[in-house]
């Protein structure tokens, strides 16, 4: 076995991975952590206010629960009328892209980074996520980077999605299985 597998003294993040300046961040951080989470939850045009501030393309009347966490709204595009959860975190190393009618339940954890580990300076990368339009994540969903679930798909609670998600598809498990079609009925 090599001596080195991880060398973690010799990692160094990229130039311009965070999108901001450094200050920038932080200013964020700490805004999240008061302005933001000690909002009342009915305060849904503050926090789509606030985000805005911050660079985050934000939908009308998108409702965005005061428990939930933006690593960089910046890279942050949620489409018109879609909900996000109690306790989601969207790790924003990459964009995350959440279409119009979308919902993303409590506990999600949508992940647009990680890190290589067969290389021992264990180098960060991000790649996006997309959730299109009308998808629902129940809770507690993991969304891998890279992946894209696609138009009114349907994952079920504590399913890791780590691939792509065909449209109209309702998916659940780890590993993630295709259920079967999504099957709507209108009322008329």
């Amino acid at each position: 076995m090599p001596s080195h597998i991880q060398s973690l003294s010799a990692f160094k993040m990229p130039p311009g991975f965070r999108g901001r300046p450094a200050m920038f961040v932080q200013f964020w951080w700490i805004v999240q952590a008061t302005l933001f989470k000690c909002s009342p939850q009915v305060m849904y045009g503050w926090r789509r206010f606030i985000l805005r501030l911050f660079g985050a393309k934000i939908g009308k009347s998108v409702i965005i629960r005061p428990s939930a966490t933006i690593t960089y709204p910046w890279k942050l595009s949620v489409g018109d009328y879609s909900w996000i959860g109690d306790d989601v975190m969207l790790y924003t190393l990459g964009e995350i892209t959440i279409g119009n009618n979308a919902v993303v339940s409590q506990r999600s954890y949508l992940c647009t980074g990680s890190h290589d580990y067969t290389r021992p300076t264990f180098d960060i990368f991000a790649k996006p996520i997309h959730i299109q339009d009308e998808s629902w994540l129940a809770t507690n969903v993991f969304v891998g980077p890279g992946v894209t679930v696609g138009n009114g798909a349907v994952i079920g609670a504590c399913s890791v999605v780590l691939k792509d998600v065909q449209p109209g598809m309702i998916c659940a498990g780890n590993p993630l299985k295709v259920l079967r079609p999504r099957i709507t009925h209108n009322d008329s």
